[in-house]
């Protein structure tokens, strides 16, 4: 890719990414054009459809998310490394409005342009939960799909005005109802695990 459409691209997606914040994965692929000083030809041209934009604009954070879950495997005790991952994940998804729903979808989608990324951080969580129910500090009547759904649930709430100040609360309780307390740090109960503002 030429320099200058290398150029054009970035700024797409850094204006595309600062839309969908504020208005969610349904803004308008128009609207995204004219912030950006360009017409929806443009845009169309680096990104055909509405998931191939979101694929490269969430790609890295998928990435990052799977890094971070890879390197939580070998550092820490397994129950603070599921817990720290599963909050940074919930974090990112309240960041872009309205995108846990097509994350949940990808999964299902094996056309999506999200479905690889979503599959692979999916798997990454799972490996976390697998270490914590393989050293009893985890429940062992849920998989990696019911872990990736409580990701869901907690950024649903995370987007709901009514519900914001609440968020961190039930994050709390959320992740002391997936631990089993058998810890070496204390038990699930007296950690109170906390999204970031």
């Amino acid at each position: 890719m030429r320099a200058d459409a290398r150029k054009n691209r970035d700024h797409l997606l850094a204006v595309a990414g600062t839309a969908i914040a504020e208005q969610g994965v349904e803004v308008s692929l128009r609207d995204i054009a004219r912030r950006a000083d360009v017409g929806l030809a443009t845009l169309l041209r680096h990104f055909p459809t509405r998931e191939a934009l979101l694929d490269a604009l969430l790609r890295t954070s998928f990435d990052e998310l799977t890094a971070k879950a890879g390197a939580l495997e070998t550092a820490g005790s397994p129950d603070d490394a599921l817990v720290s991952w599963l909050r940074d994940c919930v974090a990112w998804t309240t960041e872009y409005r309205g995108a846990v729903v097509l994350m949940a979808a990808a999964i299902e989608d094996t056309g999506s342009a999200l479905h690889t990324s979503c599959v692979t951080l999916r798997a990454a969580g799972a490996r976390l939960l697998t270490r914590a129910q393989a050293a009893g500090t985890a429940r062992t009547d849920m998989d990696g799909a019911d872990l990736f759904a409580l990701v869901a649930a907690l950024a649903w709430i995370g987007d709901q005005h009514s519900l914001a100040s609440r968020a961190d609360h039930l994050f709390g309780i959320v992740a002391s109802a997936i631990l089993t307390g058998a810890t070496s740090s204390g038990t699930a109960g007296e950690r109170r695990p906390r999204t970031r503002g």
